[in-house]
C-alpha cells in the first residue's frame, strides 16, 4: 500500500522532525520521504482535522479470552478495536482456554492473528496452566514468539519457583511477568481499603496486599539476577519500591492502567461493577503518586489493561462481579485529562522496548509502524463508541480530550 499522509504534526522526540508539520510519504511499507508538500500520482492521501503521527503504541495487557471465551471477544474483532484505539502492538495475555502455556498455542494464536495492521505478541503462562505448581515451556514458548512470561493477574505464592524460573529464563534473555497481591491480605476484598469502602460498606484490599509482594519478588531479583516486569501497579509504595530497586541496580521495569491513573475510588458510590478492577482503583494520595512515577520516569509503560469480561459476569452484585475493565478504546482520551501529550505518547510506546526489545523512529528508510490521532479535539465516551464485543468500559460516558483516526502497520491502513 502505498500512501502519503498530509500536513501531520510529527511527535517523537528522538527525530529531527519533532513538533514540525510535514507529509510522510509511504511506500510498501517504508517511509521513504518525509518532506513539505509531497504530491505523488496514484498514492492515497490520507488527511485529517489537526492530524498528529507519533511512532505507534503498544499495550502491554489485552485479554480477549480467544481462543475459549470467544464470547467475550475474537482476536479478529479484538485487533481491529486495538487499531482503530491507535495500538500497533499489543502484548496478549495467556488467560485464555486452554491457557497459553506451550508452544503450540503460542503458534495457534499467533496463526490466528496473522496479517492484521496490529501485530498480536503472546504472553506465555509462567506455570502450566496458570496453577503456581510447575514452570511452563518457557524456552519453547520464546522460540515459537512469546515476548515474556506471566500468570495474568496472579501473584507466583511459591517463592522458589519464582527463584528457578528467573534463573532459567537468563539463559534465553527471558522476560518474567511477575504481578503482586497477596490473596491471604486481600482476603475478601473487592475495592481499595480506606474512606470509600468503609462508606459503602465493602470489603477493603490494603495497598499491603501488593507491596508484600513486590517487596518478596525484588528481593528474589536482586538474589537471581535477570529481568522482571511489574504490572499494572497501584499503590505510593510500590512506586517508592520501584524507584529504589532500579536506583540498585536491578533489571525490572513496571506498569500502570490508564483507570488507576485517571480514576479513584470515589466513582464507586453507585456500586457500578464497570469499576471493579484488579488491582482495585485506589484513593487520590494513590492515584498521584502513581502519575509522579509516570513524570519521572519511575514507572516505565501505561497499560489499558485491556480485559474483556460477558455481561453475565459483569453486572452483577459488587461481590460476586469479575475484575476487569476494557481500555483500548478509550485510553487515549483518557490520559490526556492527566498528563502531557509526549508523557502519553512516549509511555504508550514504551512497552515496545520492554517486551520487542526494539525503537521505532519516524525517518526515512525506517519501516511505518504509525498511529494518527487528534490530541486537542473534545468529545464524551459513549456505548456507540465502544468497538469491543464486551462492553464492561469504567470511562463509559466519560468527557475525553483527544482522539484517535487509526494507525498504518504491516503495510496496512486501519482507521475509524
Amino acid at each position: 500500500m502505498n500512501i502519503v499522509i498530509k500536513n501531520a504534526t510529527i511527535v517523537d522526540s528522538t527525530s529531527e522532525f519533532n513538533q514540525k508539520q510535514l507529509d510522510i510519504k509511504i511506500e510498501n511499507g517504508i517511509i521513504t520521504e518525509i518532506s513539505e508538500n509531497i504530491n505523488v500520482a496514484n498514492f492515497q492521501t490520507i488527511s485529517y482535522e489537526n492530524l498528529h503521527v507519533s511512532s505507534g503504541w503498544m499495550d502491554a495487557s489485552v485479554s480477549f479470552g480467544d481462543p475459549g471465551f470467544e464470547d467475550r471477544e475474537t482476536i479478529e474483532n479484538g485487533l481491529q478495536t486495538a487499531a482503530k484505539s491507535g495500538f500497533t502492538h499489543i502484548a496478549y495475555q495467556p488467560n485464555t482456554y486452554p491457557v497459553i502455556d506451550n508452544q503450540a498455542t503460542v503458534s495457534f494464536v499467533k496463526t490466528k492473528a496473522a496479517n492484521n495492521a496490529t501485530s498480536l505478541h503472546p504472553i506465555g503462562a509462567f506455570s502450566k496452566n496458570q496453577e503456581g505448581l510447575d514452570l511452563a515451556e518457557m524456552f519453547d514458548m520464546q522460540n515459537a514468539g512469546a515476548v515474556a512470561f506471566g500468570d495474568y493477574k496472579k501473584s507466583i505464592t511459591n517463592a522458589n519457583l519464582l527463584k528457578i524460573g528467573l534463573q532459567y529464563a537468563q539463559d534465553f534473555n527471558g522476560l518474567v511477568i511477575a504481578f503482586c497481591n497477596d490473596a491471604t491480605i486481600k482476603g475478601k476484598g473487592v475495592v481499595h481499603e480506606g474512606i470509600v469502602a468503609t462508606q459503602l460498606g465493602l470489603k477493603g484490599i490494603p495497598p499491603l496486599a501488593e507491596e508484600i509482594v513486590l517487596a518478596r519478588n525484588l528481593f528474589l531479583l536482586e538474589y537471581t539476577g535477570g529481568k522482571m516486569h511489574v504490572p499494572t501497579i497501584s499503590t505510593a509504595q510500590s512506586v517508592q519500591m520501584i524507584k529504589e530497586a532500579k536506583a540498585k541496580g536491578l533489571n525490572v521495569t513496571c506498569s500502570v492502567a490508564v483507570h488507576n491513573l485517571v480514576l479513584t475510588d470515589e466513582v464507586l458510590n453507585d456500586f457500578d461493577t464497570r469499576f471493579k478492577v484488579n488491582p482495585p482503583l485506589r484513593d487520590a494520595f494513590h492515584q498521584q503518586a502513581l502519575i509522579n512515577g509516570v513524570l519521572d520516569g519511575t514507572i516505565d509503560c501505561i497499560t489499558t489493561d485491556h480485559c474483556a469480561i460477558d455481561i453475565e459476569h459483569k453486572k452483577m452484585e459488587f461481590d460476586t462481579a469479575k475484575d476487569g475493565t476494557i481500555g483500548l478504546e478509550s485510553a487515549f482520551g483518557a490520559l490526556l485529562s492527566k498528563l502531557p501529550l509526549q508523557v502519553i505518547v512516549e509511555k504508550l510506546q514504551a512497552a515496545k522496548t520492554i517486551f520487542l526489545k526494539e525503537i521505532s523512529e519516524i525517518k526515512v528508510g525506517e519501516k511505518a509502524d504509525l498511529t494518527l490521532f487528534n490530541p486537542t479535539k473534545e468529545w464524551n465516551f459513549t456505548k456507540n463508541d465502544i468497538l469491543s464485543k464486551s462492553k464492561n468500559s469504567a470511562f463509559l460516558n466519560y468527557k475525553m480530550k483527544g482522539f484517535v483516526y487509526g494507525i498504518y502497520n504491516n503495510n496496512k491502513l486501519m482507521v475509524k
